[in-house]
């Protein structure tokens, strides 16, 4: 490792800023690219990326430019690779970003100029699933489903209504929400879910009253086909008579 007091103060600066982290985030199942400090690799002698998932060991991945010689390719099994040949392109890609691969990735140059380092804070989004139903009683539930993180779940019209949230091992949080309209002139209502990833806005019908409300159209359904049945036996009752009287004639 250089001496500080041999960095020039510019380059020291430099330095200094270049260890805070950088927030990134990734939504799951895109790919990212995560990029060295942009410094010529004319004089660069080691390049390395310190990996540290969270919840998981630690791994090393370095590239030797004198003897072109890659080391600790056990990072490299967890859809990790470089995204070029390391003496054109230090960068890392990671394909297909999950969950497992939240935390921290730091990229380290050395030149006999000094040490050049930039470390990403890796954060991974997840799209939630979203459900909806209506409930009984002129209620309904809207969820968001392993969201991370946690959904915001809003209603139109405002009702009475009960949110809760569910946290998962992985991270991700589930976000119920159930609703509940006591005036009948509401018919129906959206629900509205609100994520870093994406908006939805779901329309939903109420029913009129619980398991009730499903009687009124029983009675309508049986009504209406013992009218058709009524026809349709007049109708025979018609053709049967009209064929007795002209037989008799």
């Amino acid at each position: 490792m250089l001496a500080l007091g041999r960095i020039p103060a510019l380059t020291l600066l430099i330095f200094i800023n270049l260890l805070v982290p950088v927030n990134t985030t990734v939504q799951m199942g895109t790919n990212t690219l995560l990029c060295c400090p942009s410094i010529p690799l004319t004089n660069t002698l080691l390049i390395t990326w310190i990996i540290t998932p969270r919840g998981q060991p630690s791994c090393i991945i370095s590239y030797k430019m004198v003897t072109r010689e890659i080391d600790g390719t056990n990072c490299l099994g967890r859809s990790i690779t470089w995204a070029s040949t390391p003496d054109l392109s230090p960068d890392l890609q990671i394909s297909a970003v999950a969950l497992q691969h939240e935390g921290n990735y730091s990229c380290e140059i050395i030149t006999p100029d000094g040490n050049f380092q930039k470390v990403y804070d890796l954060q991974v989004l997840v799209l939630p699933e979203v459900t909806y139903f209506p409930g009984k009683n002129r209620s309904a539930v809207c969820e968001a489903i392993a969201g991370k993180p946690a959904a915001q779940i809003s209603w139109t019209p405002d009702g009475d209504c009960v949110t809760k949230n569910e946290l998962h091992s992985n991270g991700t949080v589930t976000v119920r929400s159930t609703c509940h309209w006591e005036h009948n002139y509401v018919p129906a209502v959206f629900c509205q879910v609100y994520h870093v990833t994406g908006n939805q806005s779901l329309f939903i019908e109420l029913s009129r009253g619980g398991t009730s409300s499903t009687l009124p159209s029983l009675l309508i359904i049986l009504y209406m086909k013992m009218a058709l049945l009524g026809i349709i036996l007049l109708i025979v009752g018609f053709a049967f008579f009209q064929k007795r009287n002209h037989t008799r004639t």
